[in-house]
């Protein structure tokens, strides 16, 4: 099998022209220094007969629990649950980020929200030298198409998806134009495809509320992507297909949930929204399984290996909570599958507690297809859990909510997980919130509520999470992709700054950082008789 090949060998390195000094953290877990050739031009790749196509579905704000196969019990995902029993299922993957544009940018590059250029939500647009995956892909000779939605670049932008290794590309180019599931337009590669669909007051992106809704994109983006997989199957091929369902239209409010019909759930006792959102699941399975019949139908199931998750999850309650930009695993938690017919059908059932991220995708990917993962990248290779659940890629996976440059008003934190505890400093949240740690036990408390931090039972792996987030915070600290607010997001994730001294970083307006900054000087030379250290924003 193609994948078996793949698991069996790692041949075709890459390299591009350009040499860069990087320091980072090998799988291993140890600190490494080296220099790295960037990726780029390809020297011999494995043949063709050799290299699995890839499938990469993912959704849009889909949790952990929403699926069957995860325990989900009033939506039924029979074919995801098929995916499940006959695959691999990861019971404790994280997301990149807990918003959208910051995950997909981890998906798509291997690099964590420290490194990525990309790390919320704002209109930034992936860089003429950034990396995806797609491209190495590319230069091995793999057609890429993406369906659906993209979310780094927009329209004249060194971030569209043709300019960033794909081939082909259909659906929305910007995170809230995607919100609008009846869209005046939709894009194929660099052109607008004029829709049916009015919408009356739409956004600059075309973000908005349709009043004539005729043509459904998530219909529109399936039917592209049945279209592109018929046509390029005699070949090795990587589809990203990134549905935008269940995620709501923010803009019209409690009818966000918009499909054509509810079906089966239009007579629940339920409020709309979650009609919708159940409707939405049930597509989602409906058509994944759609996608896995034209795969038999047309004879390339045993050489396609497919992989099924979502961008993060959602807060529908849990912790007096609504949204999802928090590192509790309500939002960054999300369900992982890898199937491939050809590999796995022998053993059913296959389950791993393996601590892995969306950053150990593009990794994945390269190693299925048989190239050799660079030292770049932040993540690694799941194919060797593939082979064998009890094995781990890490101890402990760091977890960066939002460290973004684009809104500083939108939470923060930092933390660290293991299989078995969580560890969150919030060190900084908003002006209202007071910095605090929590310490959860997974196993016994999976919901998060019982907050651990005094328990002297549980010192030991606080003092082992306390370690391991000095460790992540210096490395991120020091490579992180510069910005506006860089060095200010430094000492705010510093743990051992006290608050009082970091507080006035959060403070909007410039010249009230001055006079804070003025104060805070003045009484630490009348307390000590020493200079206080001058943080500079950069």
């Amino acid at each position: 099998m193609k994948l078996q090949a793949a698991l069996l060998r790692r041949g075709g390195l890459f390299f591009v022209g350009e040499i860069v000094e990087y320091t980072g953290m090998n799988r291993a877990g140890g600190w490494t220094g080296i220099v790295l050739l960037v990726l780029g031009l390809a020297v011999p790749a494995p043949a063709a007969e050799d290299r699995p196509n890839i499938i990469f579905v993912m959704a849009d704000d889909l949790g952990y629990g929403d699926l069957g196969c995860y325990g989900q019990k009033r939506i039924r995902t029979p074919h995801l649950d098929r995916m499940a029993a006959d695959g691999m299922k990861f019971t404790q993957f994280y997301a990149g980020s807990t918003v959208c544009a910051p995950s997909r940018c981890v998906l798509m590059t291997g690099l964590h929200t420290g490194h990525c250029f990309i790390r919320g939500n704002g209109k930034i647009n992936l860089r003429p030298g950034d990396v995806t995956v797609a491209e190495v892909l590319k230069t091995t000779g793999y057609t890429c198409g993406l369906m659906g939605k993209w979310g780094l670049g927009h329209e004249n932008s060194s971030g569209l998806p043709t300019r960033q290794g794909f081939d082909s590309f259909f659906g929305y180019l910007d995170q809230h134009h995607a919100h609008n599931y009846y869209p005046s337009f939709l894009v194929r590669n660099e052109k607008r495809v004029l829709l049916k669909n009015v919408v009356p007051m739409e956004g600059r992106f075309g973000q908005g509320v349709a009043t004539r809704q005729v043509e459904y994109s998530h219909d529109l983006v399936m039917a592209e992507t049945m279209t592109w997989l018929d046509k390029v199957h005699d070949r090795p091929f990587f589809l990203y297909l990134a549905l935008t369902i269940p995620h709501a239209n923010n803009e019209a409010g409690a009818r966000g949930m918009e499909v054509p019909e509810l079906g089966e759930f239009g007579d629940r006792d339920w409020p709309e929204p979650e009609k919708g959102f159940a409707s939405m699941i049930r597509n989602i399975d409906r058509d994944t399984g759609r996608v896995l019949d034209l795969l038999t139908e047309l004879g390339i199931e045993k050489d396609t290996l497919v992989i099924f998750t979502s961008d993060n999850g959602y807060f529908c309650g849990a912790h007096g909570l609504q949204g999802k930009v928090l590192p509790y695993d309500d939002a960054s938690r999300i369900p992982l599958i890898i199937y491939h017919p050809g590999l796995l059908s022998a053993e059913k059932r296959l389950r791993t507690k393996a601590v892995v991220g969306n950053i150990d995708f593009a990794p994945t990917i390269l190693d299925a297809a048989g190239i050799q993962i660079p030292w770049r990248m932040d993540g690694a290779s799941l194919l060797p859990i593939v082979n064998d659940p009890m094995r781990k890629v890490r101890d402990v996976l760091g977890i960066i909510q939002n460290w973004d440059w684009t809104n500083r008003d939108m939470t923060k934190g930092l933390a660290i997980t293991s299989e078995d505890w969580k560890y969150i400093n919030w060190c900084y949240a908003d002006r209202n919130i007071t910095p605090a740690e929590e310490l959860f036990n997974l196993n016994q408390d999976p919901a998060e509520m019982e907050n651990r931090i005094d328990d002297p039972v549980a010192a030991g792996e606080l003092t082992m999470l306390r370690d391991a987030y000095d460790q992540f915070h210096r490395h991120w600290a020091k490579h992180c992709v510069d910005g506006p607010y860089y060095k200010r997001y430094q000492q705010i994730f510093d743990r051992h700054i006290p608050w009082v001294e970091k507080q006035y970083l959060t403070i909007d307006s410039q010249l009230q950082q001055i006079e804070w900054q003025q104060k805070l000087q003045q009484q630490y030379q009348d307390l000590t008789g020493e200079t206080y250290p001058v943080y500079d924003d950069g």
